[in-house]
């Protein structure tokens, strides 16, 4: 929707300080500029007026301008602003709720229109986590190569991190903020985190989990990436943080053998959320100590360059983004 949401408004109109299209009514919802509600849905999503700027190729002035101008039409204040976040407002909450289905509907429409009115073809090599790109995203590239017969894809399940410089890879799907500065990161699932996880069977058979401190008394599978053994978990809850040096006996380098382990019984497993988030739903793992979070882990579309954000790219990453945001939407 970006490239539509910010076309509507035509340079004359922008002149005269008037949109180029009727005022659109959704229920009680006005609003005059489709590429605001954009805006304000990115803001709440990420936390950050500069981020939400960055992911959709605007200046932070231009998002500002934006968000002013939208609570002024609506007569409410959206956001708590301070110098270092933005939280919405009670108001802002029910508006967002609002939102949310009109800007999925139109990414879906715009997808729609483009397939219909242009070739968009080309090849893509991408590179994607193991356990999440086998269970979750798979599925989703066969709707998306279905909407675009043309798009040669070509997959590399791995849970190293590829480099987009130096390897045959076009995109690389990857948790957590990439350490080069010089790469363009495209959030997919910004907020998100790392949880507790164990079957039934093993919750059953051993001591109750009621503090993260607890770890100590529990077996614990580890997920290993090159010579980096991951036995370090950190929580927060509130102001209060704690990290626990945890014990086990199986260790992998492949994070759906560690998933698999969990639920069959073999202990306690510290992954990202929408990686077991099926998991939890058919009952197959369960959250322990869910009042506290473990490390974020934002999910992000990465490549080497700007230019590469072909047309293409941006129509996979709005699909992405959105079946991610059907997916977390349960949990």
């Amino acid at each position: 929707m970006g490239r539509a949401g910010r076309a509507i408004i035509s340079a004359q109109d922008r002149c005269r300080g008037r949109p180029s299209f009727s005022l659109f009514q959704a229920e009680e919802l006005k609003v005059k500029y489709i590429a605001d509600l954009e805006i304000f849905v990115r803001v709440a999503q990420l936390g950050s007026l500069t981020a939400a700027a960055n992911s959709m190729d605007l200046s932070p002035a231009v998002a500002s301008t934006s968000l002013k101008r939208l609570e002024a039409e609506l007569g409410k204040l959206l956001f708590l602003r301070t110098t270092r976040s933005m939280r919405l407002t009670s108001e802002g909450e029910r508006f967002l709720a609002r939102c949310r289905p009109l800007i999925a509907g139109l990414l879906e429409a715009e997808q729609e229109l483009a397939s219909g009115s242009s070739v968009i073809s080309g090849n893509l090599q991408i590179s994607m986590p193991s356990d999440l790109g086998r269970n979750v995203i798979l599925r989703w590239l066969d709707e998306f190569q279905i909407r675009y017969p043309a798009i040669q894809l070509k997959v590399q399940m791995s849970d190293r991190i590829a480099n987009v410089f130096k390897q045959p890879i076009d995109l690389a799907i990857r948790y957590g903020v990439p350490p080069d500065s010089n790469m363009v990161a495209l959030p997919l699932v910004p907020d998100n985190w790392r949880v507790l996880c164990a079957s039934p069977a093993y919750v059953m058979k051993h001591p109750p989990l009621q503090h993260p401190r607890d770890l100590v008394q529990h077996n614990c599978l580890f997920y290993m990436l090159g010579d980096t053994l991951y036995n370090h978990w950190r929580f927060t809850a509130g102001d209060d943080q704690i990290e626990v040096e945890v014990q086990g006996n199986r260790v992998a380098d492949d994070s759906d053998a560690v998933r698999r382990w969990a639920i069959d019984g073999h202990g306690i497993c510290y992954r990202s959320r929408i990686d077991v988030a099926q998991d939890i739903a058919a009952g197959r793992l369960q959250v322990l100590c869910p009042d506290w979070r473990g490390e974020s882990a934002p999910l992000y579309l990465l490549c080497a360059d700007r230019k590469q954000v072909s047309p293409t790219v941006r129509l996979l990453r709005e699909h992405l983004e959105l079946r991610f945001r059907e997916f977390s939407a349960g949990f």
